[in-house]
């Protein structure tokens, strides 16, 4: 009798298994799905635009996005390979006022930059961002600002062909959270119609409570994140 009750155990233990491997199965599809279609398409809900700075004494000059581009870098294991990720857009939008005959009058506006259409090299990567990290398919998350609050180290004079380096201390927003930053800047002056400019800075996901989801193949996302751009900016009339 123990013997029959050993057999009927033993041909029912593939279909045991079966059943848990299928119900795993399911259950990565189903993440997978999940992070899919809460991603959204990525498309912005409208132009980038920011506010214009008010500068009468100075230059203003308003970014080009066509020829501009924001990027964040991190590094992540993707199914078992250590990867960087270059997230970048170029929807963005600000202004830069640079008094050429007394520079510690320069300004910088608020910069902001559509995190809904910030894309990678995977598309299942970028929907994660989108519905689970920045959750910018959301509406009042769409936009990520960074408000400049201290300019420090600009020159005491400037001409054409001039390459300025200072740092710009700011409040920048993620989602609903304010951390102050500092960005390394270096702008040219490249004509008196046009400047180009690249700033860069190093935050932790930590900083703005950004959470990646337990999707599977992704592993050991790094905490710190480097964030750039670099920007054309023309002369408004």
């Amino acid at each position: 009798m123990q013997s029959s009750k050993s057999s009927a155990s033993r041909s029912q233990l593939p279909y045991i298994v079966g059943g848990i491997i299928l119900l795993g199965v399911v259950i990565v599809a189903a993440i997978f799905a999940y992070i899919w279609f809460s991603g959204g398409s990525g498309q912005p809900s409208t132009a980038v635009s920011a506010p214009t700075v008010d500068a009468s004494a100075a230059n203003v000059y308003h970014i080009d996005p066509e020829n501009s581009e924001v990027r964040f870098t991190l590094t992540e294991d993707l199914m078992g390979q250590h990867t960087t990720v270059i997230g970048k857009t170029n929807d963005v939008a600000g202004d830069v006022a640079i008094d050429l005959n007394t520079p510690a009058n320069s300004k910088l506006g608020t910069l902001r930059i559509s995190s809904r259409s910030l894309a990678t090299d995977n598309e299942f990567r970028n929907r994660a961002i989108r519905g689970q990290i920045l959750q910018s398919n959301q509406d009042q998350f769409e936009f990520i600002e960074f408000t400049p609050t201290a300019i420090e180290g600009l020159p005491a004079a400037v001409k054409i062909g001039d390459v300025l380096n200072f740092k710009v201390t700011g409040d920048l927003k993620v989602r609903d959270i304010t951390q102050a930053v500092t960005f390394d800047v270096s702008v040219t002056v490249t004509s008196d119609i046009q400047i180009e400019g690249k700033g860069s800075t190093q935050v932790t996901r930590e900083q703005f409570g950004l959470q990646i989801p337990n999707a599977p193949g992704v592993a050991n996302v790094s905490n710190d994140v480097t964030l750039e751009i670099d920007f054309v900016a023309d002369k408004t009339a």
